[in-house]
């Protein structure tokens, strides 16, 4: 039997050369009998690796596809400066939209539209889409056969999720149950921001309400997340319950 000395090594070195999280099965698929270690071992391996990474400027994640190294928070600010790109910048519309979908799904097109009081731009859902942020996970049995939506495991990836679960409560922010899509509310002024779908500026006061309530929690996953997204490759499956 392989030692548990030997696994670590092993298992540091594949998450580090990995460009994207590794699962315990896919971790266990690098031995070979009779060296095939146990999945307690695996599993005492994987929680040593992440102890010893206490005081480093690393950590070791669990996301929803697996295991991964990425860079810790707190020094992400220096390491930042390797990249020179742009961090992207996404509308209002586009986060509500993502928002119900995470929250609400599954969840159809004409219900996004009936609860953000405004029409869903076909550049949104395919921007999310392209992003592999969420996919069709069925139809809903009523005429016409909408489409029903869902997130992707390539989106609890990209937000440092391990399931939906971890997402920000709903009660935290505000009974949306006691929303109402038709009120009337004053005028927003756009902030001028430029964004992937191009739509801030037209974001529209009819759209404030619940949409932008779930927004605002997805925009506490992100913040929370996102400064730690360059050091991560995130893996574009389905989640579990729409496999």
């Amino acid at each position: 039997m392989i030692e548990l000395h030997s696994i670590k090594r092993i298992l540091e070195a594949a998450l580090l050369a990995s460009s994207q999280p590794l699962s315990i099965s896919q971790l266990s698929s690098l031995f070979v009998e009779p060296e095939v270690p146990s999945h307690d071992d695996l599993a005492k391996a994987i929680e040593e690796l992440g102890n010893e990474c206490a005081d480093r400027g690393i950590e070791l994640k669990e996301v929803a596809s697996g295991f991964r190294y990425q860079v810790r928070q707190d020094v992400h600010s220096w390491v930042a400066r390797l990249w020179t790109e742009r961090q992207t910048k996404y509308s209002r519309a586009l986060l509500e939209t993502l928002s119900l979908i995470a929250y609400r799904q599954p969840i159809t097109r004409g219900e996004i539209e009936q609860i953000r009081g405004v029409a869903v731009s076909t550049n949104i859902v395919k921007t999310l889409e392209e992003r592999e942020w969420i996919r069709v996970v069925g139809y809903r049995d009523v005429p016409g056969k909408p489409e029903l939506f869902g997130t992707t495991k390539h989106f609890l990836d990209y937000f440092n999720l391990k399931s939906l679960d971890e997402l920000p409560p709903l009660a935290e922010i505000r009974d949306v149950d006691d929303f109402d899509p038709q009120l009337a509310l004053a005028p927003i002024a756009a902030d001028g921001e430029s964004s992937i779908d191009g739509e801030e500026a037209d974001f529209p006061a009819s759209a404030m309400g619940e949409g932008e309530d779930v927004a605002a929690a997805i925009e506490v996953a992100a913040d929370e997340t996102a400064d730690q997204q360059e050091a991560s490759t995130i893996d574009a499956s389905a989640p579990e319950q729409y496999l």
